[in-house]
Formats: C-alpha cells, sequence, structure tokens
C-alpha cells in the first residue's frame, strides 16, 4: 500500500510540473512565452520567456537534424534574416527538438550552415510540449509585447513570405 501511495504521490508531482511549463495567458488572454530554460550552442542557458521581453517580434522556428522541409524552412529564412532585421528588427530562434540520440548532430549542422541566428537545444521537448504542437516544423510567432501572435506548423517553398507579412501587419498595431 505504501508504493501506491508513493506512486500516486509521484505522478501528482509530475503533473504538476508539466502543468507549470505550459505557455502561460497574459492579462488581455493572449498566449505568452513558457518559463523554462534551454540550453543554446554554447550550452548557456537561457529562459525562453525572456524572448518575450525583448521589444522585438521573434520568430521561433522548430526544427530537427532528421526533418528536411524543417532545413529547407530555415535555410531560407537565414536568406532573408539580415533584410529582416535591418527592415523589421525581428530575431529569429532556431529550436532544435532532436533527441538523445540525434542532438550531436545539431551543432556540426548549424556550423556547416553558418546561421546567423540562436539555435536552442529542446531535446526533451519541454517548450514543443508547453507550446502545445506534436510534429515540425512548426513556426510561432511572438509580437513585441510578449504574446504568441501566430503559429504555423509544416512547411512549403514560399512560406517565408506568409511569415514575412504576419511581420509587417504585427508592425503596423
Amino acid at each position: 500500500m505504501n508504493i501506491v501511495k508513493q506512486l500516486c504521490f509521484l505522478l501528482l508531482l509530475v503533473g504538476f510540473a508539466a502543468g507549470n511549463l505550459q505557455a502561460q495567458d497574459d492579462d488581455d488572454g493572449l498566449e505568452r512565452l513558457p518559463d523554462l530554460k534551454l540550453q543554446n550552442l554554447a550550452k548557456k542557458s537561457v529562459n525562453v520567456a525572456d524572448y518575450g521581453e525583448n521589444k522585438k517580434i521573434t520568430v521561433f522556428s522548430f526544427w530537427a537534424t532528421w526533418c528536411v522541409p524543417c532545413k529547407k524552412e530555415l535555410n531560407n529564412l537565414a536568406e532573408l534574416y539580415e533584410d529582416w532585421q535591418d527592415d523589421y528588427d525581428v530575431e529569429i530562434i532556431a529550436v532544435a527538438t532532436d533527441d538523445q540520440r540525434s542532438v550531436s548532430r545539431v551543432k556540426p549542422y548549424v556550423d556547416g550552415k553558418g546561421w546567423d541566428y540562436e539555435v536552442l537545444y529542446d531535446t526533451n521537448q519541454e517548450f514543443q510540449r508547453a507550446i502545445g504542437f506534436q510534429t515540425v516544423p512548426f513556426t510561432l510567432v511572438v509580437d513585441e509585447d510578449g504574446d504568441i501572435m501566430y503559429e504555423h506548423s509544416g512547411y512549403v517553398e514560399g512560406d517565408e513570405y506568409e511569415l514575412e507579412e504576419v511581420i509587417k501587419e504585427l508592425l503596423e498595431d
């Protein structure tokens, strides 16, 4: 009986912890970034919620090294990124969802591509679960106030121009 109680307590703790990692709602009822820490390529811990406080439009592109459409999207975004920074002061964060078996491929791939944007590791898919999506590629746009304003699943050639229109509209508001 004691083991059953311990298991129930453990499940309760796990459920509580998982609930605390969900994206937060703000006073306007808009979803905000979750308060959780991930590592960047330099192995520095970064709080995801801090990107909602940078007063920039921030694009999160969730990807994996095994995902061909993901890599195509990020390569196409890399070609536009410098112009977007100049024109819209936007920041792109590539969130690698590779698990423990494939995470070692992330840094060499990124280094080989020369991407100029921040790359975060989400090897346990904590960020992915907090936002509530299943598969990559997945794109998320956060406005200057830290509110999640746009989500898009999948990628086809040209989606980056739709994304640019979303960014322009957010700046006009």
